[in-house]
């Protein structure tokens, strides 16, 4: 088929024709052989009709393989939110942000590994924004990635898009972590014993981790050990007959999940709250509770959560309420005999075994610090050419009278 309104521009002769070769279209001259354009894949889509040369890189076979990749990162996407069992609108808004960041200039020049968690980033923001319990640890183990390396391409799609992304709330991390324990049903590698009713655990499980809120435990630690414990307290408080026996380490075991290393102490400091609760309940002053008889009856401390806190623990604001009703003034008064004696009135309730205050662990037990080396004798060795500070040049150079009229020098 020849091409009418154009010459070669070798011969000058118009008979140029239409050539398949390789299924590829070429506009050849007829009569001197001369290839005047090499297909239509290396025009744009408004110059495919005059048959102009252009740069591959703003031809159509350029944006077709940049749809190719797209529509493969679409169908990652699709796949993805199919196994979670998403909903159509969360697929819909993960496969939207994909778009976006694939056309985002900070995206284009990333490592193909990072390309494909992007996608998984994408339906993580999603659920995230729709108030869906979705860990970033479920997506990593659906994409055989890092989290290290996913949380680096999450927080770039967050700021290059401009993203609000809430954080997951603690009862629905509770509702996502036990779906993964094995215990809710009968099986032949679980005995008897620990199979337990999902509903009647998720719920104590709920209770245990509000009263590890309301007492400082959850506060700057990782969520997950404090989720693990609570739900082996709330496992054995259901059936404590038969499961006071189990450690902690065989129940997660059995459960199929894996026991984080701090799990051991947020067990212990648990049992310490629901020890000091237990103190204050008539009923139970009777028995001498330790750490593994008091999960018999941590439904009834539960039950009276408010009341025992606040019996058992007391804030700085009530204690000082207290003193002042009682006369803080007073030369009789406990608080102005415990300050004679050089003794705190919150130390003195703690060495009498009253009430303390409501504190964080760090405050409680505060860590050691490390130890500074002894000064040896050459370094402990005045030499006279030592820096002198500004606070050291006042005390030496102005009194008292000269500090106040420099002050109010100063002033006016």
């Amino acid at each position: 088929m020849a091409a009418p309104g154009r010459r070669c521009p070798g011969c000058g002769s118009a008979e140029l024709l239409e050539d398949a070769l390789y299924a590829q279209q070429q506009l050849v001259c007829a009569a001197c052989g001369c290839v005047l354009a090499e297909g239509l894949l290396t025009t744009t889509y408004s110059e495919e009709e005059h048959r102009r040369e252009v740069a591959y890189s703003q031809s159509t076979g350029q944006k077709e393989q940049l749809s190719r990749c797209l529509q493969r990162g679409i169908r990652r996407v699709q796949d993805l939110c199919k196994v979670l069992q998403l909903p159509t609108v969360f697929e819909e808004t993960a496969v939207s942000y994909f778009q976006r960041a694939m056309q985002h200039p900070a995206f284009h020049l990333v490592s193909l590994e990072k390309k494909e968690l992007l996608g998984g980033c994408c339906v993580f923001v999603t659920c995230r924004q729709h108030n869906w319990p979705l860990t970033m640890g479920t997506i990593c183990s659906l994409l055989y990635a890092k989290q290290e390396l996913f949380a680096g391409v999450f927080l770039s799609l967050q700021k290059e898009l401009g993203l609000s992304v809430p954080a997951l709330s603690l009862a629905d991390l509770v509702k996502t972590h036990l779906n993964s324990f094995r215990l809710f049903q009968h099986s032949a590698d679980i005995p008897a014993p620990f199979v337990e009713d999902k509903e009647k655990m998720v719920a104590r499980t709920l209770q245990i981790v509000e009263l590890a809120g309301e007492t400082w435990l959850v506060t700057g630690r990782h969520p997950i050990p404090i989720v693990t414990a609570a739900a082996f307290l709330a496992w054995q408080s259901l059936q404590p007959g038969t499961r006071l026996a189990c450690p902690l380490a065989r129940f997660c075991r059995v459960a199929g999940v894996d026991l984080p290393p701090p799990a051991h102490l947020r067990l212990k400091e648990l049992l310490e709250i629901l020890l000091r609760m237990a103190s204050q309940l008539a009923w139970l002053r009777v028995f001498k509770l330790d750490k593994k008889t008091v999960v018999k009856h941590i439904g009834d401390l539960l039950q009276h959560r408010i009341f025992l806190l606040k019996n058992a623990f007391c804030v700085e604001e009530e204690e000082e309420q207290h003193a002042v009703a009682l006369g803080e003034g007073s030369p009789g008064s406990p608080r102005a005999v415990a300050q004679e004696k050089g003794c705190p009135v919150g130390i003195k309730h703690r060495q009498e075994g009253g009430t303390r205050p409501l504190l964080p662990p760090c405050l409680i037990q505060p860590r050691k610090r490390l130890r500074m080396a002894a000064p040896s004798a050459v370094d402990s060795a005045v030499s006279g050419d030592e820096p002198i500070s500004d606070s050291e040049i006042e005390q030496y150079l102005r009194g008292p009278e000269e500090i106040r009229a420099f002050s109010k020098a100063k002033a006016w």
